[in-house]
């Protein structure tokens, strides 16, 4: 058995039991046993990034095939939302988190190897716009994540439901938390596809017009989402209805035709 598979089937194995440990627990008067969570959840981030490891780096190259970048995307995220979690009390988003990375480790193990996206390591330029874009992604996933859970808080508070709010952050926290990621999210989306269109050609070429439309649009949108809250109050349904619409599109930019062109056009 490869080392990857291993890696990758032990990390599916440490973040079922991450994912149980907090969802067995998740409205105890309580809350679940973080302790127990972060150290099952730290030990499927380290096979993770065992595993990425090799399905990354070849040679001087990076391989950043479909498979490879939501791997890498789900481990930055999980890293990001652990690290968050010892501090702040995120128990709606764990679950969440810890359930995908587990499955997509999973699924690693089954999923052929595509080497038909590699890109050379030394192109400077480049890398800097694909760093800031999945960074930019991971943040703005994880603001998705928390407008569901500023929309469920808000909702259990109106209906006068406290007990079920009782193991969780306060509504002006989380909100406040929100709108602080969505800012540092968007701005990096901007910035990427600023340098993309100063340092490399072809963001409006035929096959890559889509991509470059539908990022645009998704940034447009996360801005508007901004600045509707900023200067005119916008919060709640509102602002979760347009998050995710943008998350949406920001999604089908990114993964959308690669998804056609490397699974379903073998």
């Amino acid at each position: 058995m490869e080392f990857s598979t291993i890696s990758s089937f032990t990390a599916f194995i440490c973040y079922s039991v991450a994912t149980l440990s907090i969802l067995s627990r998740l409205f105890h008067p309580k809350g679940p046993n973080l302790i127990i969570t972060l150290i099952f959840a730290s030990l499927a981030i380290v096979f993770h990034v065992l595993s990425s490891s090799q399905f990354l780096f070849t040679q001087n190259s990076l391989n950043l095939s479909l498979p490879n970048v939501v791997s890498l995307v789900s481990l930055i995220i999980s890293l990001v939302i652990s690290t968050v979690a010892l501090r702040f009390k995120v128990n709606l988003l764990l679950p969440v988190i810890y359930g995908f990375a587990g499955l997509w480790q999973l699924s690693m193990i089954f999923i052929a190897p595509i080497g038909n996206m590699v890109i050379v390591a030394n192109k400077l330029a480049m890398l800097s716009h694909i760093t800031l874009a999945i960074i930019a992604y991971c943040v703005l996933v994880i603001a998705t994540l928390y407008a569901f859970q500023v929309a469920y808080i808000n909702m259990k508070l109106k209906t006068k439901n406290l007990q079920a709010v009782s193991h969780l952050p306060p509504l002006m926290q989380v909100e406040r938390q929100l709108f602080i990621i969505l800012l540092l999210g968007s701005s990096c989306l901007l910035l990427s596809e600023i340098l993309g269109f100063i340092f490399l050609n072809g963001m409006i070429a035929k096959e890559n017009a889509h991509k470059t439309i539908l990022s645009l649009v998704a940034c447009v949108l996360y801005f508007v989402t901004l600045w509707g809250h900023f200067k005119q109050g916008w919060r709640g349904q509102r602002v979760l209805i347009l998050t995710v619409i943008a998350t949406f599109i920001l999604t089908l930019a990114y993964f959308g035709s690669r998804f056609v062109k490397e699974f379903l056009l073998l």
